[in-house]
């Protein structure tokens, strides 16, 4: 199991350089700015639909009124994506860029979000709306913004610009400076648009999705989910962030296929799309990756070490809401080849088991988004709209779940009461010691970084990480201490990627374990703003949020080596 592990940690730095890619980034940045058009659109289906599972029906008028606001954010989230897609896109290529000469993010938006609508729209046909202005023209929109950032790009690079005398505004200078890379980008995307009509008498936005059907259909299947959502886990266990390699390549078709579901219930069929974003967050990821829900509750209740006992009393909370990492890393499950199996199989079984009560027993499968930090159980219920058959699936998933992990946290219980019999605890009490020494010197460094009238300047400290749950843990750790220390830090928890506006605003930041890999695209930033940069590593950052004290030292340390 160690040499499998090896092999696996050796393609380490390939899948990192992957989930670095500046496309595939961009994809995940422009869902992650989307997502509260996606969460608070839900609330409306919620608010329309539910009752009807309770013996109450709205009336055709309130239901059309109801359902207004969702129609204007999540009917043209297409639209959106388009524009927030080009915007982080943008981003990642002016870090490429002399500072002097950047692509104007606000234009590529535009040319963006005006190429999606000619890609998209039946103009010449049926006007403006339809159905590809929401989740089915996701795939358009992300080629309407790669089309359009790369011909600002050369248009940049190149200086393809009208140039004004220096004496004309720079506002009213950039305006005829963007006149060129969106008139060529309207233009390329306007001949793309014809000639795929020319050709198969159907939008662009349309002749994607007939491409990509039968890879999304085959992707639904046993076969796909299963490389699919394994693949998640597999990452993760190798420390690398599975969702920013995996999620991008199919964010559109689950998203997608919430709505397709939601079109079916309302036609009286069944909603039977399994890839979908209530499966990756409720079903593979109840609990976080690994299907963690069920393991802090065995930790507690069924080892009999004591450390292991103390692991799961500070990971239950945090788990329970899908954030993880304090039991990923604080057991460590991550590059534990105990726990190898169960954390790639428990996914897989759980993607097994509920597309078998999809297909088989005719449930319905999720046909509404709600936030990620949606506790498992209730996530598939809600998810499913109160499917009856939900509340068996969660109960047994509980059940599958700690029926895989046991005989593994048996092991890795037996494990660690070992060490604790044959003299380890000698080891234990040296790090004890050497962990009093550590804070000894933790607490001169916060002696020597007292606020006094030499240094009064607080500091601002941002804590990134994939979705701002785990980034949360230590924010809160930080803000803790230093009210109660008294001491001028103040902390905000952020999500890699909604970032780059606030970044002026701060004066060090900080990457959570599962974000470190970006370490090198973020510096560019903070180099150039001249904000500090640290990245953590999985045990040391688990050990930080629960000691507040440590934090403050851990911060102010940034600022003296």
């Amino acid at each position: 199991m160690n040499n499998l592990i090896a092999q696996i940690e050796k393609g380490k730095p390939f899948f990192e350089k992957i989930s670095r890619n500046a496309y595939l980034r961009a994809i995940r940045d422009g869902f992650i700015a989307a997502m509260p058009v996606i969460l608070f659109s839900s609330i409306f289906l919620l608010i329309a639909f539910v009752p009807n599972i309770f013996g109450f029906t709205w009336s055709d008028k309130a239901v059309a009124a109801i359902m207004k606001p969702y129609n204007y954010t999540m009917g043209v989230v297409a639209v959106l994506v388009a524009g927030t897609t080009a915007k982080a896109l943008t981003d990642a290529f002016n870090r490429q860029l002399p500072k002097t000469n950047q692509i104007n993010y606000i234009s590529t938006m535009i040319a963006s979000i005006s190429g999606f609508l000619l890609l998209a729209s039946d103009a010449l046909k049926n006007g403006f709306a339809n159905g590809y202005m929401g989740t089915k023209g996701l795939l358009t929109a992300f080629v309407a913004a790669f089309i359009t950032v790369n011909i600002y790009k050369v248009c940049v690079k190149n200086n393809v610009t009208i140039k004004m005398p220096e004496e004309v505004p720079p506002n009213v200078s950039q305006a005829f400076k963007d006149i060129i890379p969106y008139g060529l980008s309207i233009l390329v995307i306007y001949a793309i648009d014809l000639v795929i009509r020319q050709l198969i008498g159907a939008s662009v936005a349309e002749a994607i999705l007939k491409l990509f059907e039968p890879l999304f259909t085959a992707a639904d299947g046993y076969v796909g989910i299963t490389i699919i959502f394994g693949a998640y886990a597999l990452f993760w266990f190798v420390g690398i962030h599975g969702p920013s390699i995996v999620e991008p390549a199919i964010a559109a078709i689950t998203y997608a296929n919430v709505e397709t579901n939601f079109q079916l219930l309302q036609a009286g069929q069944h909603a039977d799309k399994v890839l979908t974003s209530g499966t990756q967050m409720f079903i593979v990821t109840m609990g976080g990756t690994g299907a963690t829900l069920v393991v802090p509750f065995m930790f507690m209740w069924l080892t009999r070490s004591k450390r292991n006992k103390a692991i799961g009393r500070a990971s239950v909370v945090p788990t329970f809401f899908g954030v993880n990492e304090p039991i990923l890393f604080g057991a460590p499950i991550v590059l534990n080849p105990v726990f190898f199996i169960p954390f790639i199989l428990a996914p897989i079984v759980n993607v097994w088991i509920f597309k078998f009560f999809v297909d088989t027993l005719q449930m319905n499968s999720f046909s509404v988004n709600l936030p990620w930090t949606t506790p498992g159980p209730l996530g598939i219920v809600m998810g499913t709209n109160f499917a009856p058959l939900a509340f068996v699936l969660a109960l047994l998933l509980i059940v599958v779940d700690v029926l895989i992990y046991y005989p593994f946290i048996r092991v890795y219980d037996e494990q660690i009461l070992a060490e604790e019999a044959t003299g380890k605890a000698q080891n234990d009490l040296k790090e004890k010691v050497a962990a009093n020494f550590n804070t000894t010197k933790a607490e001169k460094v916060l002696a020597k970084a007292t606020p006094t009238k030499e240094r009064t300047e607080p500091i601002n400290v941002l804590v990134l990480c994939a979705g701002g749950g785990t980034s949360g843990l230590l924010a809160n750790a930080l803000t803790k201490a230093a009210k109660e220390y008294d001491m001028p830090i103040t902390a905000t928890a952020g999500s890699y990627g909604a970032h780059r506006e606030i970044l002026p605003e701060y004066q060090l930041v900080v990457l959570a374990p599962q974000v470190a890999s970006n370490y090198e695209d973020i510096k560019q930033e903070t180099d150039a703003l001249g904000i500090k940069l640290v990245k953590t590593e999985g045990a040391q950052y688990i050990k930080l949020t629960r000691d507040g004290q440590g934090a403050l030292a851990f911060v102010k340390q940034q600022f003296e080596d």
